[in-house]
């Protein structure tokens, strides 16, 4: 954020040129690099990558189904993007940090709503989630690209993990599913998901403060120094990167389990060696 008001001698020209993103977040640009616009928002991204590559590892070793794979690379993406957002302040690279957020989040929908036996996509119902996913992404891109209005994606992906919540809450209460569930795995399934949704509720509420109050807390980082200053603007990537990673923990409860290796969880398999597609 332009900030020359709070932080004269802090905020220093990029080579990435005018900021054309539309949102510009309350960090000094280019206080430690002419290449990096936001330092800590730009590193924070880091761990989002770190724990989406940890599950895509977990996945192979795991032998999981190929969707739960790809889902891991798009939140990997997601960290990619948001990397080069914060970098540079420019309009196509937050649309490399936004519209993948999207397309995640669809998938997650389509995983979550596609509740029939077995993992291929011959069904007509998995063609139909597959096609609706996929026209949903192509309209969402296709507006934002023209109507370049966040609100408008932050309405949108709100509304995706809204329904994730609800359609979680279903399937662990109403479906067959939760019959043939044990109750120590549905708990489970209940704390991942909520602890999850409590961090990303807890990093978007760090996030308004931060802008609500954003002149305040430049001075005030300036008074504590860096890089004590940094972990309040990265708490958000952090919270943000732990809630992606809960987001994919679905499947049939009697071949898989949940375990959690330094603190993050892990979906093992709990018997069987099948491959799925």
């Amino acid at each position: 954020m332009n900030l020359t008001t709070v932080a004269p001698k802090l905020a220093k020209p990029g080579v990435w040129g005018p900021v054309t993103a539309t949102l510009d977040w309350c960090e000094v640009n280019h206080q430690f690099s002419p290449y990096i616009a936001e330092m800590a928002n730009t590193f924070s991204n880091l761990f989002t990558v770190g724990i989406a590559l940890a599950g895509l590892s977990n996945a192979l070793k795991q032998n999981l189904p190929t969707r739960y794979a790809v889902g891991y690379l798009g939140v990997a993406l997601v960290g990619v993007g948001s990397f080069f957002f914060h970098a540079t302040l420019q309009f196509h690279a937050q649309l490399a940090d936004e519209l993948p957020m999207i397309y995640v989040g669809s998938m997650a929908l389509w995983l979550l709503f596609d509740n029939q036996p077995g993992f291929g996509i011959a069904s007509a119902r998995t063609k139909f989630l597959v096609v609706a996913a996929v026209i949903l992404d192509i309209l969402f891109t296709w507006t934002y690209v023209i109507n370049r209005n966040p609100i408008y994606h932050q309405v949108v992906f709100g509304s995706m993990v809204f329904s994730t919540a609800l359609r979680i809450a279903y399937i662990l209460r109403h479906t067959s599913a939760a019959r043939r569930i044990p109750d120590h795995k549905k708990q489970k399934i209940t704390y991942l998901f909520s602890s999850g949704a409590l961090l990303f509720a807890l990093g978007f509420l760090i996030w308004n403060l931060d802008n609500g109050f954003c002149y305040t807390l430049t001075q005030w980082k300036q008074k504590v120094g860096w890089p004590t200053g940094f972990f309040l603007e990265a708490s958000q990537g952090i919270l943000g990167g732990t809630f992606s990673l809960t987001l994919c923990t679905k499947d049939d409860a009697k071949n898989y389990d949940v375990t959690f290796r330094h603190g993050l969880p892990h979906i093992v398999r709990a018997q069987g060696d099948r491959k799925y597609i």
